[in-house]
């Protein structure tokens, strides 16, 4: 295999375990903000595009039976007034002969009669067969007029009953007759009547129908019998395919050149009927946009709904999302502070092993230099010319010897109890020689950081049934920790004072630093799991939690008080007997007590 080059690894080619880790966390969350939208929105969206769907449908629907309903009602309303003027002109025809409307003044008593309750003709004339005026009431002078060549004229004496389209005529101006052919002894004549155009587009045109919408009529070959709303006038030809005559009502959307104002081109919805006499097509119109407005408004606001909702779901997965990846952050930060604290236990079980080793391998060349200078120290009481400042001499060396082994072995019995620190023994315990003990194994560190020690141990403090082992992790971390709150600093002190609060049966012990401090917001969380003040790296959060958990168990509180760039004040309060103390234990103590009183 090729090697690679040394600065592979530095050159970014290769992820750091943190870089992974990010890496993961955010595969994490794409995947599940994805995931989640397309288990939410996606149906959403579905059942909202089926919504819109079945409701556009139902919309369509209802606005073209509206529209056929519209139809149908002005086509009623046209075809109830042409038949109404067509039965009464038919009912004069029927009852009256031409010799009646011939008698000065009747034909105008009838012509008032007929517009008495709403004026709806212009003008009335009775025609003899030859197409000649008889009698005539009206604002025309159209007495004299002949129309036996008037296709109307030959229609009516052929149908009987006739109604023309609009035509200008004599008068000039547009308008539309209905003619009834009657009988007597003197042959065929005929009533014929001008409607109101005025009353008759009104009745049309005057229907309004929203912003854009406009009714009219058409004849047959698709010239307008009214004035449209917006575009076109009586008489002109309509833009509009006529087509065949088609039985009932027809919708059907279309575009338009222009909309109701010519502003641009539009979708309407045409809706036609054709009357039965006269064979005119009733016309209704309207822009698509404002007959589907409600609808179209519904729309919008499902549309905006759907937005908000999709909006509302994407951030509420988002924050979700970044609370779960949080908590699982926490979760590996905690699996890797405990995989830290067990390596750090295993190290420090390590270490309590090659402690014990190394003291039992040292105990033993202790105990044959003790021998051996047994040995000299006999021999030299033996020998009676030895020079007298040789002997001085020799014995301070003796003695050295003995101080040094004493020693030794008060190191080593040091080692020993730190190794044997997880045992958990109930026992009787001098707080003062336990606490030098803890001293003189630190000194050294703490000499090292410029650190110094000061003992205020009250000589008043009893001993106390404990748990050596682990009253010596809490000092050991307590210590610790005052050591490294130092780390910023050339130099300072370690004060440990004791104390026996006699009224209560309490010892209280203070240990004291003139370390950095802890800020008053951390103070509430210093006791809490995984909770350090101490750089990425330094430490796992756990030393003071243990501490607390171990005071606790042995009947004690511990009590914190710090300021930033002044120190820390870790206070302890320890009963004279732990709780977990056994009868036998508690009465070899009593007895001890007794004895030293």
């Amino acid at each position: 295999m090729q090697d690679l080059p040394s600065d592979h690894f530095q050159n970014g080619d290769t992820p750091t375990p943190d870089e992974d880790r990010q890496a993961r966390y955010r595969r994490l969350f794409y995947r599940f903000v994805l995931l989640t939208l397309v288990c939410s929105v996606v149906p959403l969206l579905l059942v909202g595009w089926g919504m819109n769907i079945k409701y556009n449908r139902f919309g369509e629907e209802q606005v073209m039976t509206e529209f056929r309903k519209e139809v149908q009602h002005h086509r009623k309303v046209i075809e109830l007034f042409l038949e109404e003027q067509c039965d009464k002109l038919a009912l004069m025809a029927a009852t009256h002969s031409r010799q009646n409307f011939s008698r000065p003044g009747f034909l105008r008593s009838t012509f008032d009669l007929f517009n008495k309750e709403h004026w709806t003709l212009t003008d009335i004339g009775v025609i003899d067969d030859q197409g000649d005026h008889l009698a005539y009431v009206g604002p025309y002078d159209l007495l004299d007029k002949n129309y036996k060549d008037a296709h109307w004229f030959k229609m009516v004496m052929e149908k009987g009953l006739y109604i023309s389209d609009m035509f200008m005529g004599f008068r000039r101006e547009p308008h539309f007759i209905i003619a009834v052919r009657g009988n007597d002894e003197d042959g065929p004549w005929t009533l014929r009547a001008t409607v109101d155009t005025e009353a008759f587009r009104s009745l049309v045109e005057n229907v309004m129908i929203g912003r854009t919408g406009e009714v009219f009529l058409v004849n047959r070959e698709g010239i307008y019998q009214t004035t449209p709303r917006y575009s076109g006038r009586i008489m002109e030809p309509a833009a509009i395919d006529v087509g065949e005559v088609h039985p009932g009502i027809r919708v059907r959307q279309e575009a338009a050149d222009a909309g109701f104002n010519g502003e641009r081109s539009v979708q309407q919805i045409v809706s036609t009927a054709w009357l039965e006499t006269p064979q005119w097509m009733l016309v209704v119109r309207q822009d698509k946009d404002e007959a589907f407005g409600a609808e179209n408004q519904a729309n919008f606001s499902v549309l905006i709904f759907l937005h908000v909702t999709a909006a509302t779901i994407l951030v509420v997965t988002v924050l979700v999302t970044r609370y779960m990846l949080n908590l699982v952050k926490r979760k590996d930060a905690e699996a890797d502070a405990l995989n830290s604290q067990l390596m750090q236990t295993s190290k420090m079980a390590s270490i309590g092993e090659l402690s014990a080793g190394v003291a039992h391998e040292i105990n033993n060349p202790l105990a044959i230099i003790s021998t051996e200078r047994e040995i000299v120290l006999d021999a030299y009481r033996r020998v009676d010319d030895m020079d007298a400042e040789f002997g001085v001499q020799l014995d301070d060396s003796l003695n050295q010897i003995d101080v040094q082994i004493k020693r030794c072995k008060r190191i080593t019995h040091n080692l020993l109890r730190f190794s044997r620190r997880t045992q958990s023994v109930i026992d009787t315990v001098d707080i003062n020689a336990f606490i030098g003990e803890v001293v003189d194994l630190m000194a050294r560190e703490a000499k090292s950081s410029g650190i110094s020690f000061l003992e205020e141990l009250s000589p008043e403090v009893p001993p106390i049934l404990s748990d050596l082992s682990q009253l010596q992790q809490v000092f050991l971390n307590l210590i610790t920790n005052a050591i490294d709150a130092h780390e910023n600093k050339q130099y300072g002190s370690i004060s440990i004072r004791t104390d026996y609060l006699e009224p209560d049966g309490i010892v209280e012990i203070v240990v004291s630093d003139t370390g950095s401090g802890i800020p008053e917001e951390k103070l509430a969380k210093i006791f809490d799991p995984f909770f350090t003040t101490k750089p990425m790296g330094r430490g796992t959060g756990l030393g003071l939690s243990i501490c607390y958990g171990i005071i606790q168990r042995l009947g004690g509180e511990i009590s914190v008080k710090s300021v930033v760039n002044q120190g820390t004040d870790f206070t302890i309060r320890l009963p004279l007997r732990s709780p977990d103390a056994q009868p036998d234990s508690v009465h070899a103590y009593d007895q001890q007590v007794e004895k030293a009183a």
